[in-house]
């Protein structure tokens, strides 16, 4: 296996402290893969370490905060592999992690591949109540389809993701911007697939829960739940159950937050749903007809 086909992209923001413990580690579990650290405007010294100790690393700089979906986009714009492994600071990959995706990627077919969390299975998702609600699974023994792979802890074709556009920075400052980007490789007749010979451990130790209180951080993830919806859904049956089960959750006063939250947003929407709907090669009815119980 060649590791010059790789590049790994770490966006970073304000975890000297997770690049200090699990740094070394990424290096010795990627060989010669080339690896990028997109810092977004850190406060913490991230920079200073980063140059100190890791000359060998291609080190970008945001000087003014972008988000997660922009610093990983603008990661995989530099990088020069033709897989691109997305890691969070706080994952560690293990040795060998990288030849079962290699392998994955020998499906044409294949845009995204998710790597195994001893602790966790596929990424799923389930349309019920008029919600995609996401779903960890159980692990699994073998390689299987999984609805998304996760921002954190996957490999990218890095030409489709071009193609794709990456991952959408209507959902800023994070969450679902992953789920949108292989949703909508789903819909073009690609591939998501999981596989746990691909090991890593996620200790769960990202800066997000220590940098926004809990109910910001639930705002974000149900605003963005909203904004996948109408997106990406073009089912006519899908949408009228999404309309009359958002009626009801109107009925408890905190969602109207999430709900004009959303609708904020949907001047950028609007031309993103259309050309969703113009693109799709494949019914939202057949991809989550593959993800069924």
């Amino acid at each position: 296996m060649n590791t010059g086909k790789f590049s790994i992209v770490i966006p970073n923001w304000n975890g000297k402290h997770l690049l200090r413990k699990n740094l070394p580690q990424v290096l010795n579990a990627v060989g010669d893969a080339e690896i990028v650290i997109i810092d977004d405007a850190s406060t913490d010294n991230s920079v200073d370490f980063i140059k100190k100790n890791y000359s060998q690393v291609k080190l970008v700089i945001h000087k003014k905060n972008k988000g997660f979906a922009a610093s990983c986009n603008h990661g995989v714009n530099l990088a020069k592999g033709e897989i691109v492994v997305l890691l969070n600071t706080d994952v560690i990959p293990q040795k060998g992690f990288l030849q079962p995706i290699f392998e994955d990627f020998s499906d044409s077919k294949v845009f995204a591949v998710g790597c195994g969390e001893a602790s966790s299975g596929p990424g799923w998702a389930v349309f019920k109540k008029g919600m995609v609600e996401l779903v960890k699974k159980k692990r699994q023994p073998k390689k299987c389809f999984a609805f998304w792979a996760s921002g954190g802890q996957s490999a990218f074709s890095r030409q489709r993701w071009l193609e794709l556009g990456g991952f959408d920075t209507l959902y800023r400052p994070f969450y679902w911007e992953d789920v949108d980007l292989c949703y909508r490789a789903w819909k073009r007749g690609f591939k998501i697939v999981w596989d746990p010979r691909s090991k890593v451990v996620h200790a769960h130790e990202g800066v997000i829960s220590k940098s926004f209180q809990k109910e910001k951080i639930s705002f974000i993830g149900e605003r963005n739940q909203l904004l996948f919806i109408w997106k990406n859904i073009a089912n006519l049956k899908m949408m009228l159950q999404h309309k009359i089960w958002l009626f009801w959750r109107l009925r408890q006063p905190f969602y109207w937050r999430v709900f004009f939250g959303a609708l904020a947003k949907t001047p950028q929407l609007i031309l993103k749903r259309l050309k969703e709907i113009k693109e799709a090669k494949v019914s939202d009815r057949m991809i989550f007809g593959t993800f069924k119980d």
